[in-house]
């Protein structure tokens, strides 16, 4: 193993484990920041832009969670969640930059969904167990209406 893919690895486990994530989990991930003050559910938000995606991330430029959670973007008709094609985890608090790395080839003009997604019900913390329709890791709606922002991708 070369020095350098050493070197990341202890990295990316050093960054897990401050981050309060399982340092097994081997996925990649690029952190955001976030502030240290839980919101009220009413504060729940997601802003993103539509962007270029072509670089294989999606960035969300301001995500409010009221628990550590994810954020989760989804292929879309525009009307409903499809399949994941990235995710990364998020603070309790105002998150700011959030990348996550796209896990499927996604072309000009699709629709993406970026939405926030709870940690609870699931069997691992800091193990993203969500699959479309699962309750481990899901969605979270607030007044019934699920907390998210469509996006194209450009």
């Amino acid at each position: 193993m070369k020095h350098s893919m050493i070197k990341t690895i202890v990295s990316s486990a050093v960054l897990s484990i401050a981050l309060g994530v399982s340092a097994m989990n081997t996925q990649a991930y690029t952190y955001g920041t976030a502030s240290s003050t839980a919101p009220n559910v009413s504060q729940l938000s997601v802003k993103a832009k539509n962007q270029d995606v072509s670089g294989g991330t999606i960035t969300a430029k301001k995500i409010v969670a009221d628990a550590n959670g994810w954020m989760v973007v989804h292929r879309t008709d525009g009307k409903k969640p499809g399949p994941v094609v990235a995710h990364a985890p998020l603070k309790a608090g105002t998150n700011k930059n959030v990348t996550g790395i796209l896990t499927e080839k996604v072309k000009k003009g699709e629709k993406l969904m970026v939405m926030l997604h709870s940690e609870a019900s699931g069997k691992s913390t800091g193990i993203f167990e969500y699959t479309l329709g699962a309750k481990e890791d899901g969605p979270i709606k607030v007044d019934g209406k699920l907390v998210m922002q469509i996006i194209e991708a450009i």
